[in-house]
């Protein structure tokens, strides 16, 4: 099972502002960076389901110019609930009661149906007087393009393009191009394993769309190619690692394939240069056995006619 409110809360805690710039830009531009305190969770007793919940992410802030403080409750909701914009209503409530501070409320709606456009407006009146009117802000990514947001040089677009509105038959494409904005903005190796862990987590391809990715890849630019297949290299080594951690045989063999086509891609660009896409065709056809064949023999090769000639040993 995917953990979906582990997953968020990691991408959204660290990437906080980020988050804020890229889908609230107008509170982005005004908040204090180095006021941004994360505070403790809050757990509350639904009295109308007997449940205890947890505020997701509750952030004190400063605006610039302003003394006092105010709170940004984050909620990623990965699921469509009857009565969501009612209980946001009592999270904001008791936030407010307890603190005694302005509460500025975010829902992130991170599941892949329904696709029709949450509430996020809870209301009471009567037919002479309208009592309360609370409102939140939602994001519903099940409802963006994902090409939107292919030049924003921000690191929750490259992880969140993964949740966002995608034919199945772009699946491929669109890991390929998370990767690709990740590998652009060159962030330190941890922040680049959490981002690039998303990405596959939430975009897992069957074995012909991992064919379609490596081609995908094969038509980045350069600098662009080279930065993904490192990324795509690292998860070999993590696969191998979770596999042995778990005992998940899956795991490690899948580590393994990934990232050695990748890592012999990237060194067989570099023995003979650029490959052809028939050449890398070929070479995302060889089983694993014969990769490791070829990730022995490329050192004996100086140029492309050497790689042909070797793949035309292996035909048959």
């Amino acid at each position: 099972m995917i953990e979906h409110d582990r997953l968020f809360k990691e991408l959204l805690s660290t990437f906080f502002i980020e988050f804020l710039e890229l889908f609230i830009p107008d509170l982005a531009s005004t908040i204090e960076p180095d006021s941004i305190r994360f505070l403790q969770q809050e757990y509350f007793l639904d009295l109308t389901s007997g449940e205890e919940k947890v505020v997701d992410l509750l952030v004190e802030v400063r605006q610039s110019g302003e003394e006092m403080a105010f709170l940004i409750h984050l909620e990623a909701q990965a699921s469509s609930e009857a009565h969501f914009t009612r209980r946001m209503f009592f999270y904001f409530a008791r936030l407010h009661q307890k603190y005694l501070q302005r509460v500025y409320p975010v829902v992130i709606f991170s599941f892949d149906e329904p696709y029709r456009q949450e509430p996020n407006v809870y209301s009471i009146e009567f037919p002479h007087r309208k009592v309360l009117q609370f409102n939140f802000d939602a994001i519903q990514l099940n409802r963006l393009n994902w090409r939107n947001f292919l030049d924003q040089p921000n690191p929750v677009a490259a992880a969140l393009m993964s949740k966002m509105q995608i034919a199945v038959g772009a699946r491929p494409k669109v890991k390929a191009e998370c990767l690709r904005l990740l590998a652009t903005l060159r962030l330190d190796p941890a922040r680049t394993r959490l981002i690039s862990g998303f990405v596959d987590t939430y975009l897992r391809l069957s074995q012909q769309e991992e064919k379609v990715f490596q081609a995908e890849i094969g038509r980045l630019e350069a600098p662009e190619r080279e930065g993904v297949m490192e990324i795509v290299t690292s998860w070999m080594e993590q696969g191998i690692e979770q596999g042995i951690e778990q005992g998940i045989e899956q795991g490690i063999e899948q580590g393994i394939e990934i990232g050695e086509r990748a890592l012999i891609l990237r060194l067989l660009t570099r023995r003979v240069g650029a490959l052809p896409e028939s050449v890398r065709s070929q070479i995302d056809s060889l089983p694993i056995h014969q990769l490791e064949l070829l990730g022995e023999a490329l050192l004996d090769f100086s140029n492309l006619s050497d790689l042909d000639a070797w793949l035309a040993t292996q035909e048959g």
